[in-house]
């Protein structure tokens, strides 16, 4: 017979460990910590209980005491990163308050690779996920928009970032595989390119790559990533 489904929760709405006894040894911040460390020397696909476990000294089983599934200590390590925003009172430029923060976002998740693979939605109850939202919510006071709207503006630059630096991370970890330079895989690959545009089958492209022939500025690629997102929802 099947047993019942297990009960939904959020973990922050849990002691910081279940049951009777002594004062924990750990609090979620050390576990939150020691999660991220494995996850920064090594990748999110390092992380288990038993790994983070014994990085605190602890035995898997103890660990549970304190983390009862292993998503909710993603949660737990998503939080603690998001603690490395700095969000200071809004100016009153709402957009160069956002692009501030959008900017944040891009290099807490290059510091922290694993970071994209992690950003969902589910997460977005943790108390820095609230800060960040309520901070962005601020930013946008000035707008006259509806607070649906607002969300949907917060979650859609969210979603540019991760996805951007998602690419950023894939594109360099590919780089770091190849056995030859980047440079020279962009000239193999640009001859081959003008040797197909060349062809005359692609008129579309050779006029497009006529008009932007070099590699792409990807700096100002996210900016304009960043800016046509907000003008979307609020032309400039």
């Amino acid at each position: 017979m099947t047993g019942r489904a297990a009960e939904p929760e959020v973990i922050w709405a849990r002691p910081e460990r279940a049951g009777r006894g002594p004062k924990p040894a750990y609090g979620r911040g050390d576990i939150a910590a020691a999660a991220v460390r494995v996850a920064d020397a090594d990748g999110i696909d390092a992380v288990s209980m038993r790994r983070v476990a014994g990085e605190l000294g602890l035995g898997t089983m103890s660990l549970y005491n304190y983390v009862p599934r292993k998503d909710d200590l993603y949660e737990l390590m998503v939080d603690a990163v998001s603690a490395e925003y700095d969000l200071p009172d809004p100016t009153g430029d709402w957009r160069a308050d956002l692009l501030g923060v959008a900017r944040q976002a891009r290099a807490l998740m290059i510091r922290h690779p694993w970071m994209p693979r992690l950003m969902s939605p589910v997460y977005g109850y943790s108390p820095n996920a609230l800060r960040y939202l309520e901070y962005c919510m601020a930013c946008l006071a000035p707008v006259d928009l509806p607070a649906g709207t607002k969300m949907e503006l917060v979650a859609s630059l969210t979603g540019v970032v991760t996805f951007y630096v998602a690419n950023e991370i894939s594109a360099a970890e590919r780089t770091r595989s190849l056995p030859w330079s980047q440079e020279r895989e962009f000239a193999m690959r640009t001859a081959y390119l003008v040797s197909r545009i060349s062809t005359g089958e692609y008129p579309h492209l050779a006029a497009a790559f006529t008009q932007s022939a070099g590699p792409v500025d990807m700096e100002a690629a996210f900016e304009r990533a960043l800016a046509r997102t907000l003008d979307g929802f609020v032309p400039s």
